[in-house]
């Protein structure tokens, strides 16, 4: 095309005469510059932009294997966050069967003798950990019991470890209270304490204890290790009004 003196019309005048705006490449490598993902929020971008060759040397930039690099460390990222879910998922199953496994061998108990049996021995099997035992407050007009696997504790202790408004405590990498534990407090080296609701009887928890430190800790779901607690609670109630 050519301009009405004969001279052959420029680019520019021909995107202007289209109506279509004029930006110059100092403006788009200044955008290019102040917003650094682009690429990454527009990849469809990445097929039709065209990259310098391979070819290296002073001031080059080698913009075909950055975009390849780029998308190998986007990659590997998203294989490895499949990965850590994946393994989250199969772990949250896991412990799905563990606690329902331990609800069923509650409700089977024959004797609030053997309920107690089941929680301080069973139920360290069936949750995959080292030591269980029960805690409950010692006060006046709840009889004192030398059960195994039972521990007495001094009224006020519950909310004093959980506080007065938390059902679930865990803690990874402490060492065992023998007031809590017993004689297997020596094993533990990361806890979940979890308070235990009686109806007629003081407050009391339900301490699991494991040698595996990291097991139990801060940010964990909780919600698991609650339920079974409150069926514990609600299992133990109906055998003490029998």
């Amino acid at each position: 095309m050519v301009d009405p003196k004969g001279k052959p019309e420029s680019k520019k005048a021909r995107d202007s005469a289209v109506g279509e705006p004029m930006i110059a490449p100092a403006e788009v490598a200044f955008y290019l510059e102040r917003h650094p993902d682009f690429l990454v929020e527009h990849p469809n971008l990445l097929a039709i932009l065209t990259p310098p060759n391979h070819r290296r040397g002073n001031n080059i930039v080698d913009m075909q294997h950055f975009m390849v690099e780029r998308l190998r460390t986007d990659l590997h990222r998203l294989k490895s966050q499949q990965r850590a879910l994946i393994a989250t998922s199969r772990s949250n199953l896991s412990s799905q069967q563990r606690v329902h496994a331990s609800v069923l061998a509650l409700l089977s108990a024959a004797s609030f003798e053997q309920l107690i049996q089941t929680v301080t021995t069973d139920l360290a099997v069936l949750l995959d950990i080292d030591v269980v035992t029960l805690c409950v407050e010692s006060v006046s007009g709840f009889a004192r019991t030398t059960l195994p696997g039972l521990q007495l504790l001094e009224p006020g202790d519950v909310d004093a470890l959980l506080g007065p408004t938390r059902d679930a405590l865990l803690e990874d990498e402490v060492a065992g209270d023998p007031a809590i534990f017993g004689s297997g407090a020596g094993l533990v080296q990361s806890e979940a304490l979890l308070r235990l609701r009686v109806a007629k009887a003081p407050p009391g928890l339900l301490a699991l204890g494991t040698r595996r430190a990291g097991k139990f800790k801060a940010g964990q779901g909780t919600e698991l290790l609650c339920f079974l607690a409150q069926a514990l609670g609600v299992t133990i109630g109906q055998w003490l009004d029998l």
